[in-house]
């Protein structure tokens, strides 16, 4: 089979005015970024519309390090959709430059579901990351002078809670000082830097509604206590209006397109381990307005991405999809039966039995949520059909459905069985309303506790000092009705990246809380996660480059 870089620049790019033609997008509405990439004002979503849309949420069990393919099963469920005359768009979130020269190379799908232009998409598309890491940044320069021009005048800090950003994998910058060599250099203090995907500004812009909610989240963000004990806003410095203008392009969703040329929306795109996972609500809502069917997807397995997407975006955006499409491997059962990493791709009837305690788990949790569930084999060339039909069956017994996603070698035709049984389930057992992990007037204790023993299967909650006291200020600024986005490992129900399978009769440790008043939500800090996440001994930087004109290594 030819490679994902051979198959992104074989496929033949239709001018995007035409792609979003297809659906309905006014073409003079759209904002050209070259030939197939555009802004999409969010002034064009209809709220009717969205209400007669068909969302579908896509998301996975546990990953491991063999990978599950969400994203390029959520876009091939898209093609498959098309292929069998449905209108449908997929809605995802941007790569960040972290993961693309770290770990695992581009996030734009593979084989032949991919979205494209791959290499715009992977690197700088039309520049939302780098205006939110502009913005954070800002933020945090103008707070840095605001305290040091104000010194004589007795203005002084308890605790500065704003960090910088940054869109690259750098343990370095975790802990840092600032403002050493001098008195003309500002005020000594410590600080660090956070991935961008994690930073406030991301999940802002993500959950707003439209500018003047954008303005109003900005003004919001709580960017330290002074000495006297009174909360430090955006607002105190006046300075939303420029934060704003910063963000004034980045606001509207980005338009490009599939393999196939079905409309792909992509915006927003912050980490489902360390912050909410989910792409921009406008984006979904964009989506929505000008499709029937909608797939969308929440970062990493379903204790994380999926939690966040209903608690917290589906809460404030007033969504609810129709169906959940869980992503499973034989790969990554067999790795959460107990079988290792170098042995996965051989036949292990046991270790796949073993590893369906995995897939259960999370099965569990949606339905409790009110979700109709039907599982995804994202299909592998080392797959025996005994495997495969060892997976069928188990899911028959829970009365869950199940299909085959060929999309990454076949695209939409690949996966037409599986979109039937998608529309299929949709008409005859859609989701029921959502019935939320936790309410809003539950303590913030209450619910990160609900989350751990929910949906993780902890035994015991620990909160750290340092929770303790966030969780005191909390209360003080009477913002405990924030839905809680809890940061932890992606490869785990538990807190340890190696408990691979269902653990049991662990605890969870919150050793911090982070308090974004502008996102409105509590972020809360499970174990040793980083929001900074540091490269590998041999990152994928290695293997960029640009060889005859072509950026090589992405994919």
């Amino acid at each position: 089979m030819k490679t994902d870089f051979e198959i992104a620049h074989e496929a033949s790019l239709e001018p995007i005015e035409r792609v979003g033609d297809k659906v309905g997008i006014p073409t003079d509405q759209l904002e050209l970024y070259g030939k197939y990439m555009a802004k999409v004002p969010y002034t064009l979503i209809d709220e009717e519309k969205v209400k007669q849309s068909n969302l579908i949420l896509v998301t996975s069990i546990t990953p491991t390090i063999a990978g599950n393919g969400k994203t390029t099963m959520s876009i091939g469920l898209a093609l498959g959709l098309n292929k069998i005359g449905k209108n449908a768009i997929v809605a995802l979130r941007e790569p960040s430059l972290g993961p693309c020269f770290g770990m695992k190379g581009g996030a734009a799908g593979g084989g032949y579901a991919q979205v494209l232009p791959m290499e715009k998409i992977n690197l700088h598309l039309t520049g939302d990351f780098h205006a939110i890491t502009s913005a954070n940044n800002v933020i945090s320069a103008l707070l840095d002078n605001y305290l040091y021009q104000r010194q004589e005048e007795g203005l002084a800090m308890k605790e500065i809670l704003w960090k910088r950003v940054l869109d690259v994998n750098d343990r370095s910058l975790r802990y840092i000082v600032t403002g050493l060599g001098g008195y003309s250099n500002g005020v000594t203090s410590e600080s660090g830097f956070d991935i961008t995907p994690a930073s406030e500004i991301m999940a802002i812009l993500c959950l707003a509604k439209d500018e003047a909610d954008l303005r109003r989240r900005i003004d919001n963000i709580l960017l330290g206590i002074t000495a006297d004990g009174r909360a430090l806003k955006v607002s105190d410095l006046g300075i939303g209006g420029s934060i704003n203008a910063i963000l004034h392009d980045a606001i509207h969703p980005n338009l490009v397109q599939t393999t196939e040329n079905t409309p792909a929306f992509i915006h927003g795109g912050p980490f489902a381990n360390i912050a909410h996972g989910c792409n921009s609500i406008m984006a979904t809502k964009m989506a929505m307005t000008f499709g029937d069917y909608v797939v969308t997807e929440a970062g990493f397995g379903a204790d994380l991405g999926a939690e966040k997407f209903f608690d917290i975006k589906c809460r404030q955006a007033g969504l609810s999809p129709k169906l959940t499409v869980m992503v499973v491997t034989t790969l990554a059962l067999k790795m959460h039966g107990g079988v290792d990493c170098e042995q996965i791709k051989e036949p292990n009837m046991e270790g796949l039995m073993a590893g369906f305690a995995n897939m259960d788990k999370h099965i569990h949790n949606m339905q409790q949520f009110g979700q109709t569930v039907v599982i995804c084999l994202n299909r592998f060339d080392t797959d025996s059909d005994g495997e495969i039909q060892l997976i069928r069956k188990h899911c028959e017994r829970l009365s869950v459905g199940f299909a085959v996603n060929n999309a990454f070698k076949e695209g939409g035709k690949g996966a037409e069985e599986f979109a039937q049984l998608v529309v299929t389930t949709i008409e005859e057992n859609p989701s029921k309303a959502l019935n939320y992990c936790y309410s809003e007037g539950d303590c913030v204790e209450d619910k990160i506790t609900k989350i751990a023993k929910q949906i993780y299967g902890a035994k015991n909650v620990i909160f750290k000092s340092a929770a303790k006291r966030k969780i005191r200020r909390i209360r003080e600024l009477n913002i405990a009705n924030f839905p809680v986005c809890i940061a932890k490992t992606q490869y785990s129900f538990s807190q340890d990246p190696k408990a691979y399978g269902m653990p049991r009769d662990f605890d969870i440790s919150i050793r911090d809380l982070v308090i974004n008043t502008g996102s409105e939500m509590i972020v809360a800090i499970a174990g040793e996660i980083m929001r900074m996440p540091g490269l590998p001994k041999s990152p994928q930087a290695e293997r960029i480059d640009v060889v005859d004109g072509v950026i090589v290594g992405l994919s």
